[in-house]
Formats: C-alpha cells, structure tokens, sequence
C-alpha cells in the first residue's frame, strides 16, 4: 500500500510537469537527476517515473539521459 502511494505521488507529480506551467511541485536538483539517469540506466525505473522523481518533463530527462549515455560506459560485460 505505502509503494502505491509513492508511485501515485510521482504519477501526480509528473502530471503537474507535463503541463509545462513551470511550477514544479520536486525541486530539481543534481542528486535527484543523477538517481534518475542511474535508473534509466540500470532499467530500475521508468521514463515517465524517472521524469517525476527529478522534477523534469519527459523531453527534457530524454535530452540530458542521451548525454548521460555519450559520457557513461556500459558496465555489463557483452557476451
């Protein structure tokens, strides 16, 4: 039940960002995108998640995780 209820702040969170008023109910911050693009990365979360959980729209996060990508190797071994 307290999972649900994290998951319908993000989602509500990340409705008010897609709105694109500019008031942002999370503070985005260097830590918070950070964990994000870690999550993108590591497929932990998702887009419209990660988006939320930063304070971002999902254009900007997909436009600052391609440059977390140009910079970050893969850390899995290819078999």
């Amino acid at each position: 039940m307290q999972k649900q209820n994290h998951l319908d702040n993000y989602f509500n969170a990340w409705k008010e960002n897609q709105q694109g008023n500019g008031n942002t109910s999370i503070k985005t911050t260097p830590e918070n995108v950070k964990e994000a693009h870690e999550a993108l990365f590591h497929a932990t979360m998702n887009l419209p998640n990660a988006a939320a959980h930063c304070g971002m729209t999902i254009k900007q996060l997909k436009l600052t995780f391609r440059e977390y990508l140009k910079y970050n190797e893969p850390d899995d071994e290819i078999v």
